[in-house]
């Protein structure tokens, strides 16, 4: 939520120019209309959310489930899928997991570098003695996991680091969960920022623009995400208030 506030101001602030002659707030009953047309999509993720909080399917599994219910719904109630778009979808999709496995395993071998070296281990040390408390343990934290987010993929960034730096967190009087949130969306914005991160080129892919042209376009939403991060690091309330 201190994410999406962030976005939504930037957003108004973006849009404050932009000329709104001959745009007409949408009615009630069109709003109806569209919201009972996008039900049956909009239910996936909440279907998502459920089967994998309700340990019914793991992530990985429940991908497949989304993929069947999305290709149903697709074929029964949104004009169907006929056999040559299907064999078009199935080819730009194995076209696209080889871009992005090709991603995942230099992030794979970068953490297994990473690894060999001792750099976690060394880190955490030095991280251990700077002054300024938890306030600048939490700084630093936030430009470890980002710039891990970029260059590892996301599991493999919280296997090398998290059992050292969440004792060191805990020692500081940091709460758990609101050291989780903050390195969690720290990795996540390391993850879509260029020019290294690795979701930044998977996002261009799938949505088929050129990074050169996204890059240019990407950076306030960057620096705003970085304001909320900062918020959300600074004040444990955002964390924990419903704990």
């Amino acid at each position: 939520m201190v994410l999406l506030v962030t976005l939504a101001i930037l957003a108004r602030w973006k849009a404050r120019h932009e000329s709104m002659e001959g745009v007409r707030r949408a009615t009630l009953p069109t709003i109806g209309r569209a919201l009972l047309i996008a039900a049956p999509a909009l239910v996936l993720p909440f279907l998502i959310r459920s089967v994998v909080g309700g340990g019914v399917a793991t992530a990985t599994e429940v991908s497949t489930i989304a993929v069947l219910y999305a290709l149903i719904t697709g074929a029964t109630l949104y004009g169907g899928i006929s056999l040559r778009k299907f064999y078009g979808m199935l080819v730009e999709t194995a076209a696209l997991s080889g871009a992005i496995l090709l991603i995942l395993g230099c992030a794979s071998a970068m953490a297994w570098a990473l690894t060999q070296t001792g750099f976690a281990s060394q880190l955490a040390q030095s991280v251990t003695g700077l002054p300024g408390g938890w306030l600048t343990f939490m700084a630093v934290t936030v430009a470890i996991f980002a710039l891990l987010g970029c260059v590892l993929e996301g599991l493999p960034a919280l296997v090398l680091m998290a059992p050292i730096m969440f004792p060191i967190a805990r020692s500081l009087g940091i709460n758990d969960v609101h050291y989780s949130m903050v390195v969690v969306t720290a990795m996540n914005i390391g993850l879509i920022a260029p020019p290294i991160g690795i979701g930044f080129y998977i996002a261009c892919k799938i949505g088929a623009v050129s990074p050169d042209e996204a890059m240019r376009a990407i950076w306030p939403y960057i620096g705003a995400l970085l304001i909320g991060l900062l918020l959300i690091a600074v004040f444990p309330v955002f964390s924990t208030f419903f704990l």
